[in-house]
Formats: structure tokens, C-alpha cells, sequence
């Protein structure tokens, strides 16, 4: 029997493979890097540098020599900040928001829902069919939807003035409502596909176990389908959160078709319309008070509902 002895100066076979795996990984770090460097690049370019400008922004103040002097931007500090907190028409804009977000996202997740577990349900028929005709309207366009829909309101445009002339959808009272039923219309179907391919995800042995335990279709879906795809839920609950305070296209074309809805109506038209004036450092504030509100409400329901699920 012999042993094998290193020589003194040869590395072991340990310490080879050690060098080789190292080399390797160094090897793939650069291939790594190569391939991630030009969504880094857009990303820092086109969402870390207009973040970075708008904090900037925020914190300038223009003073003038005399009243038609020459307008200079100078620090700040919270001076803009100080004007938000004061301004009523923004919190305001909050307020309306949040009471159609409020109504319009369990109205518009719960339908999301429905309709993915007729899709997943083996008693629907023709399930390609329904599955693009669900997203088809998300397929259109948010600006042209709004001036379809803004069309079908008009009392006077309206294929449909049996109806319009009675109920005044673009009156101050319906407007805000008029507004959620375009975009529950609109992204319904995306917020499906999304549940839909979180039940797709659903091992079928499951769905077997319960049926043999005698549970029916409606059993299935309430007491294992819902509760495995809750994180699904929670994501679109998320993004319609941020979508709901960043509301903008819909208001901004029902503008054209009624005065009910003003250059206030949402956070983002009132920070529109704020830049246009143009006084970009209230905007730059108005903005960045807005996405600190939208953070903390989406982390808030993001944490209230995985207390909820352990």
C-alpha cells in the first residue's frame, strides 16, 4: 500500500480545484457584468439621475431683485416643502385618490380574480378565446380608451343619449366614478393574467386530493386556490396602489369633455400643472412628497397583508 506525498512547492489537487472554480467565477463575474451593464446604465440614466434632480430641484427657491428683476435660483432648503404641507388643492387631490382607490381597486381585483378562476375552472370552455378577449382592452391605449369612454358620456356625443341624458356622467358628482369604471375597464384583464398564471403555477395533484375528498369546484377555489395565490393578489393590490395615486392620463383627457375635473383633480395634474406655470421646484417637491406618500402606503398594505397571510 502507498501513499501519495506532495512534493514540497506542488500544489495539491484541493488547491487546483480551488484556483480553477476561483478563476471560473471571476470568469463569469466579468459575463455578468457585460450583460447586466445596459440595464444599469438606462436605469441609473432614466430613473436614479431624474430622482437624484427632482430631490435637487425640490430644495431651490427663485428670488428676484426688485419685481420684474431677474428671476435666480438659490438653496432653499424645505421652503418648497413648507408650501406643500400648506397647499390644500394637493392634499386635497390626495384625498380624492385614495377614496378611488378606495372603491375601485377591490371593485376592479375582485372582478380579476373572478375571471381567472372561471379560466382556471375545467367547467369554461373555449379558454384561449376568453383569455384574450379578458385583455384585449388592455391592449388600448390608456389616452385613446379615455377619449372612447369620454365620447360614450357626452350627453350630446353619446350613441347611447337615452342613457346620457338622464345620468350626467360628466357631472362633479360621477366624474370621479366615470373615471374608475375606464380604468377598471382597462386593467382588469392585465390584473388577471397576472392571478391566472399564479394558479397555473398550482400543482394539479392538489386539485386531485380534494376532488377525492369529495370538495367541489367552489370549495377548491375558495379554500386552496385563493389562499396559494394571495401573494399574486398582493402584487397587483400593489401596483393598482401606485397606479391609483398616480393617476393622470384618464383626468387629463376628461378635461376636454367636462369642467368638473380641474388642473387639481389628481396629485400628478396638479404637479402637471404646477410645471407648466412653470415653477418646477414646487413640482420637484409636490413630486417627491407624492412618491414618499405612495412608498409608505404600498409598504404599509405590503406589510398589513403578510401579517395577515403568517
Amino acid at each position: 500500500m502507498t501513499t501519495d506525498i506532495a512534493k514540497p512547492g506542488t500544489p495539491t489537487k484541493a488547491v487546483t480545484k480551488k484556483v480553477r472554480r476561483a478563476t471560473k467565477a471571476t470568469k463569469n463575474r466579468g459575463a455578468v457584468l457585460f450583460f447586466i451593464a445596459p440595464f444599469s446604465i438606462l436605469f441609473a440614466l432614466f430613473y436614479i439621475v431624474p430622482i437624484l434632480v427632482a430631490i435637487y430641484q425640490s430644495m431651490l427657491t427663485v428670488e428676484r431683485e426688485g419685481t420684474f428683476g431677474k428671476p435666480t435660483e438659490v438653496f432653499g432648503g424645505f421652503v418648497q416643502y413648507a408650501r406643500v404641507f400648506q397647499d390644500d388643492a394637493f392634499w386635497s387631490s390626495i384625498l380624492r385618490v385614495l377614496s378611488f382607490g378606495v372603491v375601485q381597486v377591490p371593485i376592479m381585483l375582485g372582478l380579476a380574480l373572478l375571471l381567472a378562476l372561471l379560466l382556471d375552472s375545467p367547467l369554461v370552455k373555449g379558454k384561449r378565446f376568453f383569455r384574450l378577449a379578458f385583455f384585449a382592452p388592455y391592449a388600448v391605449p390608456g389616452v385613446i380608451a379615455a377619449v372612447m369612454w369620454g365620447f360614450l358620456y357626452s350627453p350630446k356625443l353619446s350613441p347611447f343619449t337615452a342613457i346620457t341624458s338622464e345620468i350626467n356622467f360628466l357631472g362633479a358628482d360621477l366624474v370621479l366614478w366615470a373615471i374608475a369604471n375606464v380604468v377598471t375597464w382597462v386593467f382588469v384583464g392585465y390584473n388577471m393574467i397576472i392571478i391566472y398564471s399564479a394558479l397555473l403555477a398550482i400543482p394539479s395533484e392538489i386539485y386531485e386530493a380534494a376532488r377525492l375528498d369529495g370538495a367541489s369546484q367552489a370549495r377548491i377555489a375558495w379554500s386552496i386556490k385563493i389562499p396559494l395565490i394571495t401573494p399574486a393578489i398582493t402584487l397587483t393590490a400593489i401596483f393598482s396602489i401606485i397606479g391609483t395615486l398616480q393617476l393622470l392620463a384618464e383626468p387629463q383627457v376628461f378635461k376636454s369633455f367636462t369642467s368638473a375635473v380641474t388642473s387639481t383633480f389628481t396629485p400628478n395634474l396638479l404637479i402637471y400643472s404646477t410645471a407648466s406655470v412653470p415653477n418646477v421646484n414646487l413640482a420637484a417637491a409636490f413630486s417627491v412628497v407624492l412618491a414618499l406618500f405612495t412608498f409608505a402606503l404600498s409598504f404599509t398594505v405590503l406589510k398589513f397583508t403578510q401579517r395577515k397571510a403568517d
